[in-house]
Formats: structure tokens, sequence, C-alpha cells
């Protein structure tokens, strides 16, 4: 039996950083096979259990496996795709024009978590001072659900160029609940060894210690001890 109280084992704690850092955004290594239903179940129940504020539970998973409505999806993603290219020009306009950024027909299954904003009442313990509580709560679900497909050898890959009232109409989502995340599931061919946007060339990880301050903005740390843990 196992004691919730001890920390975790040398190998589950390397399983936890392992799913951390290999977790990936994937758009373009999807497989045709379908996910089974006690797999699906597992990350269902790994994103209803994560933390959220007044323990309001505010997300609610709809499951996508209908072509058609991947179709309009799809639709609202390309229209949407075509507006983001234009926000670049030349060399990194065709750059942006070049890269895969859904699998939503790929994908065997797409998955969009909501977040119903009226959920727990008006007034929600934790959430009077910062009313967006309950997004930041669903985010974490995502996250969670995130983490257990990649330990699971799923892929997840979010779709975000999407406009979100195009979505909720899609979806048929009452107006209080918001469309937060769109996923893209299924098991891939591969999980690539960085970021698909830092291989190509888009952006690269930020150094960790440039972004760690004490005591307030803009004062580095003065632990070289801790600087040199940072470091990759």
């Amino acid at each position: 039996m196992t004691d919730h109280n001890l920390p975790f084992s040398d190998a589950e704690r390397a399983g936890l950083y392992r799913a951390i850092y290999e977790r990936r955004d994937v758009r373009s290594q999807f497989l045709p096979d379908p996910i089974p239903r006690p797999v699906l179940a597992r990350l269902l129940k790994a994103a209803h259990h994560a933390p959220s504020v007044g323990f309001m539970q505010p997300w609610d998973f709809i499951l996508i496996d209908s072509l058609e409505l991947r179709q309009q999806v799809l639709a609202s993603f390309d229209e949407e795709n075509a507006k983001a290219a234009n926000n670049y020009s030349g060399e990194r306009q065709r750059t942006y024009r070049s890269l895969k950024l859904q699998g939503i027909i790929e994908s065997p299954l797409n998955l969009c978590i909501t977040c119903d904003r009226s959920r727990g009442g008006t007034h929600v313990l934790g959430r009077n001072s910062i009313v967006e509580m309950d997004l930041f709560s669903t985010c974490l679900a995502v996250q969670n659900l995130w983490l257990a497909a990649r330990a699971e050898g799923i892929g997840i890959g979010w779709v975000s160029i999407l406009d979100q009232d195009t979505l909720a109409n899609i979806l048929n989502l009452p107006d209080h609940v918001y469309p937060l995340a769109y996923l893209c599931m299924g098991y891939v061919s591969e999980f690539l060894d960085q970021p698909e946007l830092e291989a190509k060339g888009w952006r690269s990880r930020l150094p960790l210690q440039e972004l760690v301050h004490r005591n307030g903005w803009g004062a580095g740390l003065d632990d070289e001890a801790l600087l040199e843990q940072l470091k990759p």
C-alpha cells in the first residue's frame, strides 16, 4: 500500500520529470489508431483531478469524433490562420505559412475543454479578487491531461488559432461556457526531440537563469550555486 506522506521513489520522480520534459505540442505525427476507452478514461480522470480555486471544477470535456464537426472547426482555423499570416512579412511570413499548426482531421479524436464561468455560483471562494481564476484552473486541467497523455504515449496538440465565438457556435455552447482549449489527440509515430517551433527556428527556449528574480522584478540572483543548477 502506498504511503501518501512519503516522497516519490527515484523511478516515480524520474517518470514525472520525463513527462514534463518530453511533452510536445503535436501537429504532424498522428496515427489513425483509436485511443482505447480505458486509456481515455485515465486521461479524463487525470484532468478532472486538477486543482481549482474554491474547488469549483469549472471544466467540461467535449469529445469530438464527428468528421463533419471537425471540418467546420478546420474551416475556422483556415480563416484565422490566413489572418495570422498577415501579421508577418517576407521570410518570416514564408516560414509561418510553412508551419503545420493543427492536426484536426488527422488525429483520431478532438477534445474541447471548456470553462463554465458560472459554476460554483456568484461568489466562489478564492475568486473574489481575481475573477479569471476559473480560466486559470481550467488550464491546470489541460496540463494534467497533457502530461498524463505523454506518459501513455499519446500526443496532444492545442489548436489556438480559432475564433472562439465560431467554435462556441459549432459546439452549441451556452453563453456562460467558454471554449478554453481545443485539443487534437492520438497516438503518434514519434515525439520530436525538440519542440517543433524550436527545431524549425521560430523561437528558442529562453535561458532560465535570466528569468528568475529575487524580492522583486529585475533584481537578479546572487546565488551562484543556484544559477549554476539552472543552466540547461
